[in-house]
């Protein structure tokens, strides 16, 4: 599961609210055990998604760089290179 949990950090355009809730949602899914909580465990779980999502961006907004950002189309191509390479498939 945290395989799916991508750097957010530094990217042009920046990282938006959609991207570090998804990646928060991954998180608390590895924790928890959980793809879907039950309905008992659903307060809990959407609480601490949200929780990791709001720890998430105020850790991104605080961050500093001298490094230029990255560019997300170029990262998303090295990926698939080594995704290619690892997996014998073609890119």
């Amino acid at each position: 599961m945290c395989r799916n949990i991508k750097t957010l950090y530094n990217f042009d355009p920046p990282a938006t609210h959609d991207e570090i809730r998804a990646s928060a949602l991954q998180f608390v899914r590895k924790l928890s055990g959980f793809n879907t909580p039950s309905k008992a465990n659903e307060a809990a779980f959407e609480l601490a998604v949200q929780q990791v999502s709001d720890a998430a961006r105020t850790l991104i907004d605080s961050l500093t760089t001298i490094s230029p950002p990255k560019n997300r189309e170029t990262e998303r191509s090295k990926a698939a290179l080594v995704s290619a390479k690892r997996f014998g498939r073609p890119a």
